[in-house]
């Protein structure tokens, strides 16, 4: 029997929330491919492109609009009793936006009723407790307050990652840090496969061993430098099916879209410069660059402020703590463990 989303968020709280402080901050945003694969790449064309990290859940969305009846309601409008106890609209939607994003995300929508239903079920099991005189025990009120707590922690922890600020000098330093995460290169090429390159042959196509697709990647590059068009040549020889059809485009690409090889070649190339043939596992590719440009502090700004607030937060987080004492008793909890010696020191 599985226990409704309300109720089983509202009893494993208090366990999960004994944490707080283990992980109150998000994590940076995992960076995200820039630029897809060309549309005209089939599908089983392998790509140059690194395996893109594993999808992060979707971010927790305002709940689904309200059919126009149920808007037009007075905040204060009963909309759930329980007994003797009634629940207003306002109430209700202050509940829901006071939940985690994923109770949050469950009663968006057709979900809004059954969450309803089940905070129906929740306060008729307390109001049969509080008859019962289970909320004067010791340890029911213990629990109690310590839920008080817990929900009074994180809620600071959301105010403070809200609230948490960046000045001009700590922008401007993280961007100066990580300037080349802003770099980006347009990039055409010819890729000349070997054999055991994961790229399929061509219809009739001969394989050629590593020595051979090096000598053909090589003329190839004369070729070019002879004044021969890249994106014709590209249509004609490369072996990279998408990118040939585009005349040997890759479009715009950022640091860690490609593989090794093929990204230190490309963003250490001048604009028009030929790259000498470059082995990766595709096989050899003779790349150029066709523009370099890196975003302005003004254009990314948005994004630093973003990553740097999670950073501002356990600041802020670790302040509060290291501003409180806190006594623990050795002899009932026995002493605490000594921290591992730092690298080399003895």
């Amino acid at each position: 029997m599985t226990l409704p989303v309300l109720t089983k968020f509202l009893m494993t709280a208090p366990l999960a929330l004994l944490w707080f402080g283990q992980n109150t901050t998000p994590p940076p945003p995992t960076k995200q491919p820039a630029t897809p694969a060309p549309a005209t790449q089939p599908a089983t064309q392998p790509s140059l492109v690194r395996p893109a990290p594993r999808k992060q859940p979707p971010a927790a969305t305002a709940p689904a609009t309200l059919p126009p009846e149920a808007a037009a309601l007075p905040s204060d409008t009963v909309i759930i009793t329980v007994g003797d106890q009634k629940i207003t609209k306002g109430e209700f939607e202050a509940l829901l936006e006071g939940l985690p994003e994923q109770a949050r995300r469950t009663a968006a929508g057709p979900n809004r009723r059954k969450m309803a239903e089940e905070l129906g079920q929740l306060k008729a099991m307390a109001q049969e407790a509080r008859r019962r005189k289970l909320d004067q025990t010791a340890s029911v009120r213990q629990l109690l307050e310590l839920q008080q707590e817990q929900v009074l922690a994180s809620s600071l922890a959301k105010q403070l990652q809200t609230s948490a600020k960046t000045d001009d000098a700590a922008v401007k330093a993280w961007y100066d840090a990580h300037k080349g995460e802003y770099e980006n290169v347009k990039v055409s090429h010819i890729l000349i496969r070997f054999k055991g390159s994961t790229v399929p042959l061509k219809k009739d196509q001969k394989e050629l061993s590593e020595e051979e697709a090096l000598a053909k990647a090589q003329d190839i590059r004369k070729r070019l430098i002879a004044g021969e068009d890249l994106a014709k040549l590209a249509k004609a020889e490369s072996d990279d099916a998408g990118s040939a059809a585009n005349g040997g485009s890759l479009g715009a690409i950022t640091k860690g879209r490609m593989v090794p090889a093929f990204e230190q070649s490309a963003f250490s190339l001048k604009v028009g410069e030929l790259s000498e043939p470059v082995k990766t596992q595709f096989g050899y590719h003779i790349i150029k660059v066709d523009e370099h440009s890196t975003k302005t502090l003004d254009q990314v700004r948005p994004q630093i402020e973003q990553q740097m607030k999670p950073e501002i937060t356990q600041k802020a987080i670790d302040g509060i703590r290291n501003g409180v004492q806190v006594v623990i008793n050795d002899q009932y909890f026995g002493p605490a463990p000594t921290p591992p010696a730092a690298p080399g020191v003895k």
